[in-house]
């Protein structure tokens, strides 16, 4: 069966970066019309357009498995498309679209079951010799044998939960008086993000690097690795930048987890992409942590270094077809670096900041790829993410791509919202940063603030209220304002500035 027709069961920039790889390879697509957002960017994008702005239920359509699984059989689709998020790792519904004969553009359902139950996976793991944390065998039932665990293996442990990530249903505990509370909170946590109480525990490894290998596997058994990402800048396991490849790896360390992250894979009968995520510790050694069953947000370093496009392959393998390339033509072509700029308040904790964007421009360059859902005029809603734009740079090494993030940074305005942007400023600029020397321990114990400060800043604000008046009030104008890129500019007290013109 060839596929025709893509339903995107998702929103914002992930269903614009889907379909615009669909248009190239002359696939029609489907996107979905909500009540939250029926005038959303994405919906340009796509060749149809189901409206469902009338339904005003309390769970989001992209949530609704038998919702999506209508619209996809109303709108005559031969695939869906999860994106990331919603319902990308549900094997259920996996499961309901193969029922349905509809294509699932992903991996089987039994794999994400597999992998994304973490205890199941740690099994796996073991019987496959992948390194792994020392830790439980199984799922904790309650805080008495968590303690007793723990006194076993040794403080810090960290407890997680058994069905989710992305931090939530997430611990660390460094002593036994704070097990019993840690532990409700954790299993509490995870029943209402993932309707599953069921927490495991691990030796925590202390300031580790976060490294992912990206994996693409097709239908025949076949599975290589496309390098790794380096994404170890995170707040509260949420990741906020990432790079590939990683500093910390060299080739022998690189083939290493490599092969590990396929022969995990490989475990499992997996196929589409996926992506196997390790720590890595002080003495370089690693760990094996999760496998997560779809496409990243952070899929496009990959992409920029390799020349592969992660959302064509999926579908290729989809359609039944064999990967085109080996493990030995994979080559990692200079170095890419990705910013989530999220409408977020960096100085409130990164606290979303949802709104209207009144202005909006990003740069344009060689060396830059902007994956945005957003232009000038659209909203930031609170019931969705709150993601802006990924901007995404490039250099022939990881000095030029620091370089060349700097000067993209500074070209970036947004206003009416609170942005990410001060931080990744600031970022750029620090020095263990450009180092290489960080850790996921490096905004709680390297930073003393989230953002960056300078002289400049009431000349840029300056700069950018009379740039919006001249293009807002003026047609044709003969003012010509401009500042050189030397100039180090707070993009923090911009943000606050220019939310007042």
């Amino acid at each position: 069966m060839k596929i025709k027709k893509i339903l995107i069961a998702n929103r914002g920039e992930i269903a614009i970066r889907i379909m615009k790889t669909a248009r190239l390879m002359k696939i029609r697509t489907v996107a979905v019309r909500t009540a939250v957002e029926p005038n959303a960017m994405y919906l340009s994008y796509a060749d149809e357009i189901f409206d469902n702005s009338e339904d005003i239920s309390e769970i989001p359509v992209f949530l609704d498995i038998d919702k999506i699984i209508a619209i996809a059989l109303n709108k005559g689709v031969d695939a869906i498309h999860p994106g990331y998020g919603f319902l990308a790792e549900n094997a259920y519904f996996a499961d309901k679209c193969i029922d349905n004969k509809i294509v699932f553009i992903g991996p089987s359902p039994d794999a994400i079951y597999k992998m994304g139950n973490k205890t199941i996976a740690r099994k796996i793991a073991i019987a496959n010799k992948i390194p792994l944390a020392i830790g439980s065998d199984g799922n904790i039932s309650n805080e008495d044998e968590a303690a007793e665990i723990a006194s076993k293996i040794g403080y810090p442990v960290i407890i997680k939960a058994a069905s989710g990530g992305g931090g939530r249903g997430m611990r660390i505990v460094r002593k036994a008086e704070e097990m019993e509370r840690l532990f409700n909170i954790a299993s509490k946590e995870a029943e209402k993000a993932f309707n599953d109480p069921s927490v495991f525990i691990e030796k925590y490894i202390e300031n580790p690097k976060h490294i992912e290998f990206q994996i693409l596997g097709d239908t025949r058994g076949n599975v290589i690795h496309l390098g790794e990402r380096e994404c170890s800048i995170q707040r509260k396991h949420q990741k906020l930048l990432e790079e590939a490849p990683s500093c910390a790896l060299d080739s022998r360390l690189r083939e290493e987890m490599g092969m590990m992250a396929v022969r995990i894979a490989k475990a499992v009968n997996y196929y589409s992409a996926g992506t196997v995520e390790f720590l890595l510790d002080s003495d370089r050694n690693f760990y094996f942590m999760e496998m997560n069953t779809r496409i990243q947000v952070e899929h496009t370093v990959t992409e920029a270094v390799t020349g592969i496009d992660l959302i064509e392959q999926q579908i290729r393998i989809a359609n039944g077809e064999s990967i085109k390339f080996n493990q030995g033509d994979i080559k990692l072509n200079g170095w890419a670096i990705e910013c989530r700029i999220n409408a977020e308040n960096v100085q409130a904790g990164f606290a979303p900041d949802p709104g209207k964007i009144e202005y909006l421009n990003l740069p344009s360059d060689p060396n830059i790829r902007i994956d945005t859902g957003v232009q000038t005029g659209s909203s930031i809603v609170a019931s969705y993410d709150s993601m802006i734009a990924k901007l995404i740079v490039r250099g022939k090494d990881r000095r030029e791509a620091i370089k060349n993030c700097k000067m993209a940074l500074d070209k970036v305005w947004i206003k009416g919202t609170k942005t990410t942007l001060p931080f990744f400023r600031m970022l750029v600029r620090n020095q263990k940063f450009q180092d290489g020397t960080f850790t996921t321990a490096f905004l709680e114990k390297d930073l003393d603030k989230y953002y960056f400060n300078s002289e400049y800043e009431e000349m840029l604000a300056a700069w950018l209220a009379t740039k919006l008046f001249v293009e807002e009030n003026l047609e044709e104008s003969s003012i010509n304002v401009d500042f050189k890129n030397g100039k180090e500019l707070s993009p923090w007290l911009l943000n606050k500035r220019i939310n007042q013109f």
